[in-house]
């Protein structure tokens, strides 16, 4: 879809409904193309519903790494991070 300049900022909210359901939006000033509306790729981050997809297609259970019981001990991390009163 082309549309002028002046008939983009009427129709700004539908021009950028269009381009989120992925049609190709051009925006003409004096009948050339000045510019094109595109929809956003979502970028960057972690899918952690993916993530937990993958993992059960694939049988991964737990985090994977195996940490030593004593870490789950509260007091035994107080220790690590120097908390302790001794």
């Amino acid at each position: 879809m082309e549309v002028g300049l002046r008939d983009a900022k009427a129709r700004l909210s539908e021009l950028v409904t269009a381009a989120r359901n992925g049609e190709r939006v051009v925006i003409t000033r004096h009948g050339e193309p000045a510019v094109e509306l595109v929809r956003c790729e979502r970028r960057g981050g972690i899918d952690f519903e993916k993530l937990e997809a993958t993992r059960r297609r694939l049988g991964i259970v737990g985090d994977g790494e195996g940490w030593p019981e004593e870490f789950n001990d509260p007091a035994f991390s107080r220790q690590v991070l120097g908390l302790d009163d001794d």
